[in-house]
């Protein structure tokens, strides 16, 4: 039994690495506008779903990258960035360039506009 409960812990643990740090790109709908987090790097953030129904906490460095100020919930929204999975759908992030040239750089596409 002991045996059993690690493998599958260590099967879980894998699966997790696997989808961290992902390059995702896609679209959706914004259906929560947030505030903004000001702990650290400034992130603008909202809550898109998919087509296929899950949702995304997006959170855009405005430090980085210049912010969506006509953002509005319906509004459609293409993104390319860095996903990581957790229980609430996942989250997005690096949607912006890295000024060092070390990370593929994303990017959101809002009526028209891209913000990188």
């Amino acid at each position: 039994m002991e045996f059993n409960l690690k493998r599958i812990l260590f099967i879980l643990l894998i699966s997790l690495e696997i989808y961290a740090g992902t390059q995702m790109c896609n679209s959706g709908t914004v259906i929560k506008l947030l505030s903004d987090d000001n702990q650290g790097s400034r992130h603008q953030r909202f809550i898109l779903k998919l087509s296929s129904g899950q949702t995304l906490l997006v959170a855009h460095n405005i430090d980085l990258a210049p912010r969506i100020n006509l953002i509005e919930k319906g509004g459609f929204i293409k993104f390319c960035g860095e996903y990581e999975s957790n229980a609430k759908g996942g989250v997005v992030h690096w949607t912006h360039h890295d000024p060092n040239n070390r990370h593929v750089g994303g990017w959101l596409e809002y009526n028209g506009k891209k913000y990188e």
